[in-house]
């Protein structure tokens, strides 16, 4: 099996429980992620099946979020799965002064993680430190949210809460974005909900739950998504049967072509890899599954089943 599977992943499953799971409906060692999701998020989780894992460092790293931000309250981890450290009185904020605040967090930005995230710190997960009442300094780290539009605002009960829309690159925490929205406003922030809603070129609306995989599996029905599919971010280049042999060898190909990376067909077989363009040849970086070298020009395959 080879492709990627667009999971959408439930709440109070890690990650990791995730690509467990996986492997045991497949019966499949090789199984992949491309982005974790906090166990109590909900959402996109792209995964990749067999040497497709050899693909995913090739998806699109941007993703969009919607959460919803509790404002009025401070939390160990930043989520309502933390500990509350302290509650401040909130009513006070108008939605005016909500959306200017928002203004400061759209850009480039310096972020520091949460306490409680995957991070490593001299090999050590900063969660793990947090647990044992270890807590080590985080250095800020530069990330990039493109776009955040105010989808709601609830500013009655207790805590207000606003719900947004924010489109992020890499290593953004939504988390750090509600923590540090509390803090310009003076009132303390935590992140009270969070669904993902669009990940390494996959959409929640054409993910598979874990009960709909299950049904698919059982009627037989189930095919993953081809590489091509999910890598069409990337240029396409169609090769010749001799050319796409030479390719699968790993040979250096003097081709002009785009520069960069790209994914690279066989003009009949489909899908053979991805290759990158540079100094005036084309270099093979990853090769699929199906396309061996052992064949002959004539006979070059570029998929596997």
């Amino acid at each position: 099996m080879f492709g990627f599977l667009n999971l959408h992943k439930p709440a109070g499953m890690t990650s990791h429980d995730c690509i467990g799971k996986v492997r045991r409906l497949l019966s499949m060692k090789k199984v992949g992620h491309g982005g974790t999701l906090d166990p109590s998020a909900t959402g996109v989780l792209p995964i990749a099946l067999g040497r497709a894992t050899r693909l995913l460092t090739y998806l699109p790293s941007d993703k969009v979020y919607r959460a919803v931000i509790r404002l009025g309250m401070t939390t160990t981890t930043d989520d309502l799965a933390g500990d509350v450290i302290e509650t401040t009185e909130a009513g006070h904020i108008t939605q005016a002064m909500l959306e200017s605040a928002l203004t400061h967090f759209q850009g480039p930005l310096q972020q520091i993680p949460p306490a409680y995230s995957a991070i490593q710190v001299d090999g050590k997960r900063l969660y793990d430190l947090a647990r044992q009442g270890k807590p080590v300094p985080v250095k800020p780290r530069s990330v990039e949210v493109y776009d955040l539009k105010l989808l709601d605002w609830r500013p009655m009960g207790e805590w207000p809460e606003a719900e947004v829309e924010i489109a992020c690159g890499a290593g953004t925490y939504i988390r750090s974005i509600a923590r540090d929205l509390g803090v310009m406003l003076q009132v303390g922030g935590t992140l009270a909900q969070l669904s993902r809603t669009r990940s390494g070129g996959f959409s929640l609306v054409d993910s598979l739950t874990f009960a709909a995989l299950e049904t698919q599996l059982e009627q037989q029905q189930f095919r993953p998504i081809p590489p091509d599919v999910g890598l069409q971010i990337l240029p396409t280049l169609t090769l010749t049967a001799d050319l796409a042999q030479r390719f699968v060898w790993g040979q250096k190909l003097p081709i002009e072509t785009h520069s960069g990376y790209l994914q690279v067909h066989h003009e009949t077989e489909g899908f053979l890899g991805i290759g990158k363009y540079e100094d005036g040849h084309l270099k093979a970086k990853v090769v699929s599954a199906g396309a061996t070298p052992t064949r002959n020009a004539s006979n070059a395959e570029g998929t596997e089943g």
